[in-house]
């Protein structure tokens, strides 16, 4: 367990802040298939980095910028998005977010985006028809099989699903973070609760003032495995989504249709709500989060979400069901994430 010791900073531990700071959340903007819906919108999931004060958005379907002024996030921090395909309620947001991160929102940090080769046609299309301009800079990377970004924090890797054009998932794989820090270690080699506590925690040797030294790798355990996240974009049955969600601690992954579809699943290039949970059982993620259904779901009054649930609980018992505005904390390895809509 975390050491609760007030040594505070605005009310809070020092463990208590470092916790909070190692913090990544899932936000869903959007969790609805092919088009809007009274309660969902089309497809848009972003990905806070609390720690490194960063953002990245996986896919952007119409409507997304208005999803953020709703959501705990701002459109200035957004500096990476991933474009899983080309089909419309994943991409129809983009020119209009862009463009109100350029101008409403003021961010001139430079915008890297990745996916098909063809999204920058529509994009410099979409911008200069409108005569749109864009004040920071940004460029497209192709999104290939393989590793597609990596920096001191993680890496990204990609694999091409099955779907009726080019359909994309990506798994963002945190590199090995430092160990738990060891407060009982640290009182008995003489430390007092303190901003020395942080000290040690963040690596820092440290000289008490008996001439003592104490060593950061005395009082921190040894390193964690990162996390590993996996979204899926729109796509049918296929093991190359169960090869790359391989050992995830979060699946999120499409789930279009119930298993009476299935027949319609397979013409369309989608997933039921059953073969996407033998997708997180094959692979065995620790968390499966369904989304991206079909609006028949919410228009049928003899069908209920519960009912998705229910089939895909029967393969894969970890399994929720997003809605807008669902926020996944995964906290550093050691501790379970916790959900809410709040």
């Amino acid at each position: 367990m975390a050491d609760k010791t007030p040594c505070l900073i605005g009310g809070s531990s020092y463990v208590d802040i470092w916790e909070a700071r190692s913090t990544m959340k899932l936000i869903f903007l959007g969790t609805s298939a092919g088009a809007p819906t009274k309660s969902r919108n089309v497809t848009g999931l972003a990905l806070q980095w609390i720690q490194q004060g960063r953002l990245w958005l996986f896919d952007c379907g119409e409507g997304t910028q208005h999803q953020f002024h709703r959501a705990p996030i701002t459109l200035s921090k957004l500096d990476r998005i991933y474009i899983s395909h080309l089909h419309g309620d994943h991409v129809f947001g983009l020119p209009g977010l862009m463009a109100s991160r350029s101008a409403a929102q003021g961010a001139e940090a430079p915008l890297t985006l990745y996916g098909d080769i063809e999204l920058e046609k529509l994009l410099q299309t979409t911008l200069s028809t409108t005569h749109t301009k864009i004040k920071y800079p940004w460029n497209l990377t192709a999104a290939i099989e393989g590793r597609i970004y990596e920096d001191e924090l993680c890496t990204v890797e990609c694999r091409l699903l099955k779907h009726g054009i080019p359909s994309y998932g990506f798994a963002v794989i945190e590199k090995e973070q430092p160990g738990e820090f060891l407060p009982e270690r640290a009182r008995a080699a003489g430390v007092e609760p303190g901003p020395q506590f942080g000290l040690l925690k963040g690596g820092s040797d440290i000289i008490l003032p008996n001439g003592a030294l104490v060593r950061s790798a005395d009082v921190v355990g040894p390193p964690r495995p990162g996390r590993k996240i996996v979204i899926c974009g729109d796509t049918g049955v296929t093991e190359a989504a169960s090869e790359l969600a391989a050992g995830a601690d979060v699946l999120v992954h499409e789930a279009t249709f119930m298993e009476a579809q299935t027949e319609r699943a397979a013409q369309v290039g989608h997933s039921t709500t059953v073969q996407a949970a033998a997708v997180a059982k094959r692979a065995g993620v620790g968390q499966l989060i369904l989304t991206h259904f079909s609006p028949r779901y919410e228009q049928d009054k003899l069908t209920t979400m519960d009912e998705l649930l229910f089939e895909a609980r029967g393969v894969f018992p970890n399994t929720i069901l997003a809605e807008d505005f669902l926020i996944y904390d995964l906290p550093p390895k050691r501790e379970a994430p916790t959900i809410s809509t709040d």
